[in-house]
């Protein structure tokens, strides 16, 4: 589903992603944990374009998105076939972007109707359906402004499915969020991973990433410092990087 090879990301003089391979198959939750500033929110949104890379290879489904050439310079494929792949792939954002000027439910539609020319009555059910998804049926016709954190982001997360992706990026999306809302938001995800759709989550939750993970990568200063299953990387971590950052955050 994902694959990526050498990736490398500056902003100015500061190179962000520093050699990046990561390779995430058919059904794989994985989830990405490190301290902040590592890297981790910048090379999700280089995998859906919202960054563009400075070196590497990726592409996604097996269609190459960007790769660098024999004289070092990356180039990325036409626009057209750019915006086709990421229209495979989903994406959760820590602050929900949610258009407040618009209902729950026409949150939901707003993308299918425009990028992909679906008729109102033809996706109003399936919207619906993924409402009721996340439990929020009952809140169809409310404003984001009427909604908790949690709300918010069960929205944005039936929002993100209604474009029927294969892949899911979720951006710390719950670091937002008071403790009492994030069980919800995390009860969502897991039903995902338990009806094995692809995701790559960028996580400060240990305990999501070390009981619905298929694997963990740790990174650190731009760099993946370690990664393996998440029994194997949570009771024997291999690096003392890992190790210090486990033993601060558990």
């Amino acid at each position: 589903m994902i694959q990526a090879r050498d990736i490398h990301k500056r902003f100015g003089d500061l190179e962000v992603l520093k050699g990046i391979s990561l390779d995430v198959g058919k059904g794989d939750v994985v989830a990405l944990i490190g301290p902040s500033g590592s890297g981790k929110s910048t090379f999700l949104r280089c995998l859906n374009h919202l960054e563009t890379i400075d070196g590497g290879h990726l592409a996604i489904e097996g269609e190459t998105m960007a790769t660098t050439d024999a004289n070092g310079t990356c180039r990325y494929a036409p626009l057209a076939d750019v915006r086709r792949i990421c229209s495979r792939t989903g994406m959760v954002f820590q602050h929900f972007n949610l258009f407040p000027h618009l209902t729950v439910l026409e949150n939901i539609i707003e993308a299918p109707m425009t990028v992909k020319r679906m008729r109102r009555d033809e996706i109003v059910p399936k919207a619906e359906a993924l409402l009721r998804k996340v439990d929020l049926l009952d809140k169809s016709g409310s404003y984001p402004s009427q909604l908790s954190g949690g709300q918010k982001q069960r929205v944005a997360i039936a929002r993100a499915l209604a474009m029927e992706p294969d892949l899911m990026l979720f951006d710390e999306p719950t670091s937002a969020l008071d403790p009492e809302l994030t069980g919800e938001v995390l009860r969502a995800m897991r039903q995902l991973a338990e009806e094995h759709m692809t995701m790559l989550v960028v996580t400060h939750e240990m305990n999501f990433a070390r009981d619905v993970s298929t694997r963990v990568v740790f990174m650190d200063k731009g760099e993946i410092v370690e990664a393996g299953s998440a029994a194997a990387l949570f009771s024997n971590p291999q690096h003392a990087r890992t190790r210090a950052f486990l033993d601060h955050v558990l």
